[in-house]
């Protein structure tokens, strides 16, 4: 069985300039979707890239995680600068992510899925995951996406696993 401290530890961020801790629903929906791995803490910070970067840094320095989760800011809005900030950091892009969120949405909300710019990519050694705000998306990502493959890519991202045979299995 896998000690707790074996699995991977993770961030979560809202992104908002009007929610808080009381009615962060989406941020609640990450810790609870994620609930198999080691929540580390949880922010609530403006859409601002500077804060949104110096967040990041933080986390890659202390080593405080191996994943941090947003969600908030994905949007097309002039404040939705999420995807800017993040995606500068990036070392490398899965674009896998946000095509598959995407398309998952695409069932629920059908056309409108594609004004949604979530996206995840690597930081040095921390995976970044960036959902849409609002708290259907967030679990839907997390559930969906981010659950089924963090433990894989954290392993990877540390060199502690390999790909195996035709399928990575």
């Amino acid at each position: 069985m896998e000690k707790p401290s074996d699995k991977p530890r993770f961030v979560t961020v809202t992104v908002s300039d009007t929610r808080t801790e009381a009615d962060d629903a989406s941020g609640k929906a990450l810790v609870e979707e994620l609930a198999d791995f080691v929540h580390v803490r949880h922010a609530i910070l403006p859409d601002e890239p500077a804060r949104l970067t110096e967040l990041v840094r933080g986390v890659i320095a202390s080593a405080e995680a191996d994943a941090i989760v947003f969600t908030g800011g994905t949007g097309i809005a002039p404040r939705d600068r999420t995807y800017e900030a993040l995606s500068a950091l990036f070392d490398k892009e899965l674009e896998g992510f946000g095509e598959a969120f995407r398309r998952l949405s695409w069932d629920e909300v059908g056309p409108r899925s594609i004004l949604s710019r979530a996206t995840a990519g690597t930081v040095e050694n921390v995976v970044v995951f960036s959902l849409p705000g609002s708290e259907k998306a967030a679990r839907l990502g997390a559930r969906a996406l981010i659950a089924p493959v963090l433990s894989h890519a954290v392993d990877l991202l540390h060199g502690r696993t390999k790909h195996h045979g035709k399928h990575g299995r």
